[in-house]
């Protein structure tokens, strides 16, 4: 009997140290789980409500419409212009930042002179403001490149490249390049710190040169961090804002009306706060489907896969 009684008691103080591992458990769970669904399902939810509305975003009535802002997004020239704006900018801007920042965390992984102080140059201007960049890049298109333009000579660079409808997206996006490469090569730099030394040195004993040894062995192991930096820079490409606002305000003539820049045209300054909301939703699942797609293929790429 005694040993029956210690058994139980055994099993009960068990049980409840389970129960109490089990309520740390949701108490440390639910904080997140309560913020998530504060700050991201329920916006969803009333946004995905809101955009089959014609509320304007500050009166108190509004009529349910269904999918009539939806329909009408798809007839809007305006907004498949910006579509079209959007994703040249997208493919120009995520080719062009993840080669220049491959390439400077390729060379500032090797055996550079000053390697910790040209890493930091180049993190920079990660940490200036995006509406500060704009403003200043504004003022060197505006008046000191057409400034040295003049006194060389060099007809291209005596106008300014954003005053004009079919080079205005380069400024654009050079603008963009000289602050955004930062991110994307330290990520890189992680990614080239995680490959096996004994690898390269087998491949060079092998005699593999130096684009066989990148293709066959660096490659793959910078998959996971070529993932990330694709989803990042396709996501901040697709929703660009702050340049625009800061050196062309959508012009000209429209010509560089990004689709983030026209959902905040129709939200707030033309009180179409449903329409703008539903063209949201279309940014939202074009980016989920880019971002899905892009992961599986990808994936299939990495290291230690078939």
């Amino acid at each position: 009997m005694e040993g029956i009684e210690k058994n139980r008691f055994a099993a009960r103080k068990k049980s409840l140290a389970f129960q109490k591992q089990k309520l740390i458990f949701v108490l440390f769970t639910l904080p997140p789980v309560l913020l998530y669904v504060a700050f991201f399902i329920y916006p969803t939810i009333t946004g995905v409500y809101y955009s089959m509305t014609d509320w304007d975003g500050f009166s108190k009535k509004f009529n349910f419409i269904g999918l009539d802002n939806y329909i009408t997004i798809l007839k809007d020239s305006r907004f498949l212009n910006s579509i079209s704006f959007t994703l040249y900018y997208t493919v120009l801007d995520v080719v062009l930042k993840l080669l220049i920042a491959l390439f400077l965390a390729i060379l500032l992984s090797g055996k550079v002179k000053w390697r910790g102080f040209m890493r930091s140059v180049y993190f920079f201007p990660a940490v200036l403001s995006l509406i500060a960049v704009g403003l200043i890049f504004n003022q060197i298109f505006y008046t000191v490149l057409p400034a040295i333009g003049e006194a060389l000579d060099i007809e291209w660079l005596k106008d300014n490249l954003l005053a004009d409808k079919s080079t205005a997206v380069y400024g654009i996006v050079f603008t963009n390049l000289w602050q955004g490469v930062a991110i994307p090569m330290v990520i890189f730099m992680a990614g080239l710190a995680s490959v096996p030394q004994d690898l390269r040195e087998a491949a060079i004993i092998d005699g593999a040169g130096p684009f066989q040894r990148f293709r066959s062995i660096t490659l793959p192991f910078l998959i996971p961090m070529l993932n990330v930096n694709l989803i990042i820079a396709i996501k901040g490409a697709i929703t660009v804002f702050d340049y625009i606002v800061a050196m062309t305000d959508g012009g000209p003539a429209q010509a560089t009306e990004s689709v983030g820049f026209l959902i905040y045209r129709h939200g707030l300054n033309e009180m179409k706060f449903g329409y703008g909301t539903a063209e949201a939703i279309y940014v939202f699942l074009l980016i989920a489907i880019i971002s899905i797609v892009q992961i599986k293929l990808l994936n299939r790429k990495e290291a230690g896969q078939q």
